[in-house]
């Protein structure tokens, strides 16, 4: 057994660490009982230096290794997402939607993150205030040009949340460099559009608004639904959304059982 197996048992098993020194003995030959070592070898008055110094040791390594925060997101939509919420230094993909962008940035921003977003023109102020964006912690390059990309590392120097949309594909030494930034610095980036190495990709299917009359109205709501596929694989989670509903608000929609479904469940209560 190595020394430092030795040092790791000793100090779970008696809550102590003995000096390198102590432990670094010859291997007893087999058939050979082992020798006891002598109490002088076990100077007691270096344990706490040397526990509290190997404690520090493993904190450290723990919080490189372990370092996955989470940053929440709105609650219509966490409960489809891998840990239901958002991960810092971790890309995510939305296919198509705006709308689906600003449920994803409504949570992180009402806790208080500050947002970029990166070469989507269309992301009007206006609707992303009234979905819950605060407009103070909310930075907007529509067009970045052929710089998207070193514009969106710049931002991902001071943003908790950054959005981009690719204008063509990055090579896979930049997406490498850049998933490096945001890992580094704790980022989350949400791509509108396909990107490698996402950690859930979102899509919209089945649009449905609702308000518009025969040829006349306004309209009031909107049900779509929405399917999120994570990059570890297993079966995608769906589920119908109001995006938003007549009173603005993003939500899950509540579909009533019908009467055979609530007979059922009410024959398991019985």
């Amino acid at each position: 057994m190595s020394v430092a197996i030795d040092i790791f048992e000793c100090m779970f098993e008696h809550e102590e660490m003995p000096p390198a020194s102590a432990s670094a003995h010859p291997i007893p030959e087999r058939g050979r009982p082992e020798k006891a070592l002598p109490e002088k070898a076990l100077p007691e008055k270096a344990l706490p230096e040397k526990v509290s110094e190997l404690r520090a040791r493993i904190s450290s390594m723990q919080a490189t290794k372990l370092d996955e925060r989470a940053i929440p997101t709105h609650p219509a939509i966490a409960d489809l997402l891998p840990g239901g919420a958002l991960k810092q230094g971790a890309a995510y993909s939305v296919e198509a939607s705006v709308t689906l962008l600003m449920v994803l940035l409504a949570g992180p921003s009402a806790a208080g993150s500050w947002c970029g977003v990166v070469g989507v023109p269309e992301f009007g102020i206006e609707a992303a205030q009234r979905y819950g964006i605060d407009l103070e912690r909310l930075v907007l390059v529509p067009n970045p040009g052929d710089q998207w990309l070193a514009v969106t590392a710049a931002v991902a120097d001071v943003m908790s949340v950054v959005v981009t949309r690719p204008p063509r594909r990055a090579t896979d030494a930049a997406v490498s460099r850049l998933s490096a930034r945001l890992r580094q610095r704790g980022v989350t980036l949400i791509v509108l559009g396909p990107w490698p190495q996402t950690e859930a990709m979102l899509s919209l299917s089945g649009s449905r608004w609702s308000g518009i009359g025969e040829g006349h109205g306004y309209l009031e709501a909107r049900r779509a639904t929405v399917t999120v596929s994570t990059r570890l694989g297993g079966r995608p989670r769906s589920a119908e959304l109001w995006l938003p509903d007549s009173s603005q608000q993003f939500a899950q929609v509540q579909h009533r059982r019908s009467v055979p479904e609530r007979l059922e469940g009410l024959e398991a209560v019985g």
